[in-house]
């Protein structure tokens, strides 16, 4: 089945902003038959049920996953209390420290490099569906700022307003929507609360920041692999969606990127997708795997995974140790 993504747009006519709907057929986060995310925790699991997931003050996680590339279902917002963590989200390397909020979208790679024994954040996991419900709701429409530069530093008395806006919607979350009424509707307005806070904040914070072009660039061609990896693995096709020649295309960004080209992200974003389900699937044949991926030829799978790893895609499922 294809859900409904949402998307905002500006509506020069009538001033207002309306729902523009699309329907990204190859979209990871609606594709929940194709790309099954069973590695997560049964925790984490429960969020597709409920809408939302709310952890507050949670220790350091797993060393094991320091390294390791994931692609995540589910809208993540990070509010670091202690400790810091290095992490890579989209080819692009920040540093969690205390009161940096940060908010990834799904879909995109994120990897924790290394992080100190002190740890401790909260997160808040939110589904698509909530997510795009909720930007419907919202006065401020520049999400974008947040996929451009994902986190930033709050103050003392910012970090304590969003905890308790966590705080409420973790005891709403709790309960179901026969013990509480309008149960949705609730969640959706205190989410609604916790994005114009941050939106608000984000304000105050980027004032002074110009806006890198480049960096835009980035974002889009990261977007574009995430709805149409299917579709196409080769760099002139993103290129001509973003209207530029291929050559100028690459050079931008590898600007942007720290040097990575489009070709190395695009087979970096499907080879660790392809990890990931292999590991939620250890059984599942690897053809269907690479149905799943686009490729209508498994033999054209299997030279793929070989030449990006080193290694075979059925040597890899079978040394498979699913630690997350």
């Amino acid at each position: 089945m294809t859900k409904t993504n949402f998307s905002l747009f500006y509506s020069k006519k009538s001033s207002n902003f309306a729902v523009k709907i699309e329907n990204h057929t190859s979209q990871i986060v609606n594709q929940k038959m194709s790309q099954p995310y069973s590695y997560l925790t049964p925790k984490l699991k429960q969020v597709e049920q409920t809408g939302i997931m709310v952890d507050s003050y949670e220790p350091a996680f797993p060393m094991s996953m320091c390294g390791k590339d994931l692609i995540l279902p589910n809208c993540y917002l990070l509010l670091t209390h202690q400790g810091s963590t290095r992490v890579l989200y989209d080819m692009r390397e920040t540093t969690l420290s205390r009161n940096m909020v940060v908010l990834v979208m799904p879909g995109h790679i994120i990897r924790f490099i290394d992080r100190s024994e002190d740890l401790v954040f909260s997160r808040l996991v939110i589904t698509p569906e909530m997510f795009s419900e909720m930007l419907c709701l919202a006065f401020s429409h520049d999400i974008q700022k947040f996929h451009s530069k994902p986190g930033y530093i709050l103050a003392d008395e910012q970090a304590e307003r969003l905890m308790k806006i966590f705080e409420i919607l973790e005891v709403i979350a709790r309960h179901s929507e026969n013990e509480v009424p309008h149960r949705r509707q609730i969640l959706l307005t205190q989410l609604t609360v916790a994005y114009e806070f941050l939106n608000y904040y984000r304000r105050e914070h980027d004032k002074d920041q110009a806006d890198s072009s480049h960096a835009e660039l980035l974002n889009r061609f990261c977007d574009l692999v995430v709805a149409h990896f299917r579709e196409s693995r080769e760099v002139q096709f993103y290129a001509e969606k973003l209207n530029l020649h291929p050559y100028h295309f690459t050079r931008v960004i590898r600007k942007a990127s720290g040097g990575i080209s489009p070709a190395e992200w695009i087979e970096q974003y499907i080879i660790t997708l392809a990890k990931r389900m292999i590991e939620a699937h250890p059984d599942q044949p690897l053809k269907q795997t690479a149905y799943q991926l686009g490729f209508t030829d498994p033999t054209s799978f299997y030279r793929y995974f070989k030449h990006a790893t080193g290694i075979t895609a059925k040597e890899y499922a079978t040394g498979v140790i699913g630690d997350w």
